[in-house]
């Protein structure tokens, strides 16, 4: 099945832009950046359930679940697989802005890059790691558009130098009135277009550490641009912001979870 009929009627496709209306300048486009990533850190640890569908084409849909560990204030992240059979005990481990997978079948860890699918779908570790468009990304302004029903800010983001991200040019969709993203397109070097994102839902809970609300995308669809039947949905489930424990961001700790 494909999904994108229903983000149609989400009203999440069609894209027309609003005539004769000022843009943001620079220093209030990095100010919304810095906004949306506020909003989705958490100030403390995060855990999460991940429900992903992933569709390809002549092949059978693939269902896979992973528990998501986060300690925003030290930038630590871990992704563990526990489903199908697989793939469980399968993880991935990032440390000092490096990124680790280990396969329990062998015992063995290896480095991967940014552009990494995660669990060999179109998710990437950005998907699932706490948001730092303000700090990976110089934004200009594109327009000032409407989504569907939404009034959005329609940005074009270039990565820093020196930093290291899945895809170096991205284009935003921001709703105006929430201040969600709403869309992503991401782009090669070459300006290719390689993924389209659409964030259909977002849920805000009270998070103890911050002390406030933290935002996250309850649901992630995910459009391969370059192989077109391939897609993926991530659902978002279960989210707890109490403590972790204080060792879990480990290699040791991800290798007991197989034993």
């Amino acid at each position: 099945m494909n999904l994108r009929p229903c983000l149609v009627l989400f009203g999440l496709v069609m894209t027309l832009p609003l005539p004769s209306l000022a843009q943001l300048a620079k220093p209030e486009m990095v100010a919304l950046l810095k906004t949306i990533d506020d909003r989705q850190r958490n100030g403390g640890d995060y855990k999460a359930l991940a429900y992903i569908e992933q569709r390809e084409k002549d092949k059978e849909m693939m269902v896979y679940e992973s528990v998501i560990y986060r300690r925003d204030l030290r930038d630590k992240l871990m992704i563990l697989f526990l489903r199908p059979k697989a793939e469980a005990g399968k993880g991935y481990l990032r440390l000092d802005k490096n990124l680790f997978i280990y396969d329990p079948t062998v015992g063995k860890w290896e480095r991967r890059t940014e552009r990494e699918r995660i669990g060999g779908t179109d998710s990437r570790r950005s998907d699932f790691d706490e948001s730092r468009l303000a700090d990976e990304y110089d934004p200009a302004y594109i327009a000032e558009a409407t989504l569907g029903k939404f009034k959005v800010h329609h940005l074009k983001l270039t990565s820093k130098k020196g930093v290291d991200v899945a895809y170096p040019t991205v284009e935003l969709w921001i709703d105006k009135d929430s201040g969600n993203v709403l869309k992503a397109q991401d782009r090669a070097l070459s300006g290719r277009l390689m993924r389209t994102v659409y964030y259909p839902k977002w849920r805000q809970i009270f998070s103890p550490s911050k002390k406030a609300d933290v935002y996250f995308p309850k649901e992630i669809h995910i459009y391969d641009e370059v192989e077109k039947a391939n897609q993926t949905l991530v659902v978002m489930r279960k989210i707890d912001l109490n403590g972790l424990p204080e060792n879990i961001f480990t290699k040791a700790w991800l290798e007991g979870q197989s034993r």
